[in-house]
């Protein structure tokens, strides 16, 4: 794959969402395709791009491990520069890539240049460690955000995460049962994959109609 965006959902959108990948899966993963295909089913616009450690990945066939987070900002930076998106525009991502978003959101913010930003799965801390919070750089955002996790994610779950005092900038969507990409187990919660991905992409939409 050599194109630098991966586009879905129609170029006359009224918003348009860059959505960089999680830490160990490629843009075009099933869990990123389920997620743009529900969005733009609502009329949003997506493209999706890759950081260039999992672009070599994708082209030398290597198992190139993931820098650290902060590391990548200037990468999302850059996308946003050569995206040029016409209209409001959100940044974001599934995982590592919405952490990399929520790191540069509020100086893009400032300047007029985004007008949200959405996590699919926020990575709070490691699976397991949950001491070790990514957290602190959220405490003063001011960047409209919207989090859409699973209520059983390993990264954070529904009972860990309001305990952290997130500002009011931030909205969380709990899908009940729902894992690090957004799954439930049907027979234990009654909802589909699928279910929870229309939930998702019709409480982004709503959202992105509030932003200024």
């Amino acid at each position: 794959m050599s194109a630098r965006f991966l586009f879905t959902g129609p170029e006359d959108a009224s918003t348009t969402l860059l959505l960089a990948h999680g830490s160990g899966a490629p843009m075009d993963s099933p869990a990123m395709t389920a997620a743009a295909t529900a969005l733009a089913a609502e009329g949003l616009r997506v493209a999706r791009f890759e950081f260039s450690y999992m672009a070599a990945r994708r082209n030398e066939g290597s198992r190139r491990p993931p820098p650290k987070a902060e590391t990548l900002n200037p990468e999302f930076l850059d996308a946003i520069a050569a995206l040029a998106a016409k209209g409001p525009l959100v940044i974001g991502g599934k995982s590592m890539g919405g952490r990399v978003a929520s790191m540069v959101a509020d100086d893009l913010f400032a300047e007029g240049r985004i007008a949200g930003l959405l996590c699919l799965g926020y990575p709070f801390h490691p699976p397991e460690k949950p001491t070790q919070l990514r957290t602190a750089h959220l405490m003063g955002l001011k960047t409209p955000a919207l989090i859409c996790q699973g209520t059983r994610d390993p990264f954070g779950t529904k009972e860990e995460v309001p305990g952290y005092g997130l500002p009011d900038s931030i909205r969380v969507l709990w899908l009940e049962d729902g894992d690090h990409d957004l799954k439930p187990r049907k027979s234990i919660s009654g909802f589909s994959a699928a279910d929870h991905l229309a939930t998702m992409a019709k409480t982004v939409k709503a959202w992105t109609e509030t932003l200024g």
